[in-house]
């Protein structure tokens, strides 16, 4: 086994010592290895200066690397210079994308969930008419409960519980005037 010709720079870089791309003897053990491009070369440096701009190398460490990977002579260098650095994108944790901007306009997003209690408030808001005003109470009690969950959550549906809500209330006042006017005359007629 023949020895690199450049100083060792890394633990795993000494003799007999395990290499990250397959084996002491490089990647293909039986055949010559492959010749380093230009192309594979400035990939290489690029990968370099992405570790360097995420502070996993410092300044004097980039200029070495940088300088061995236009002297490399194959892919297996270039291989070395870069083994211990991420060579795509790090994924992100679950935190930092929920609450990153999303990548797609809000009509190729999938649609928040309505509040059941807000579509409820607005249909019993509706049937009171129907009802003789019986469903203005729960239109008004779901109302309230459907917007203080809309804060909480997040969900959509706060201007249908809005409607629901004044309906409700409509209905409640007309009832509570018709009640009214009917004891008052009541009381005058008695």
């Amino acid at each position: 086994m023949s020895q690199s010709p450049y100083p060792s720079w890394q633990p795993w870089q000494g003799r007999g010592a395990p290499q990250p791309w397959g084996g002491p003897g490089g990647p293909q053990q039986g055949g010559p290895p492959m010749l380093a491009s230009h192309a594979d070369r400035e990939r290489t440096v690029d990968v370099l200066r992405a570790g360097y701009a995420e502070g996993r190398l410092d300044q004097q460490e980039l200029e070495r690397r940088v300088a061995r990977a236009y002297q490399a002579r194959t892919v297996a260098d270039l291989s070395l210079l870069v083994a211990d650095l991420p060579q795509g994108p790090v994924p992100q944790t679950a935190v930092v994308q929920q609450h990153a901007v999303p990548m797609a306009p809000a009509t190729f997003l999938p649609r928040q969930k309505t509040n059941d209690k807000a579509i409820g408030s607005m249909v019993c808001g509706v049937l009171c008419l129907a009802t003789g005003g019986v469903t203005g109470i729960p239109a008004v009690v779901l109302g309230h409960m459907a917007r203080a969950e809309i804060r909480r959550t997040g969900e959509q549906g706060d201007g249908l519980a809005v409607a629901g809500l004044v309906l409700g209330w409509l209905s409640t006042a007309g009832w509570a005037a018709f009640l009214f006017l009917l004891i008052m005359f009541g009381v005058a007629s008695g």
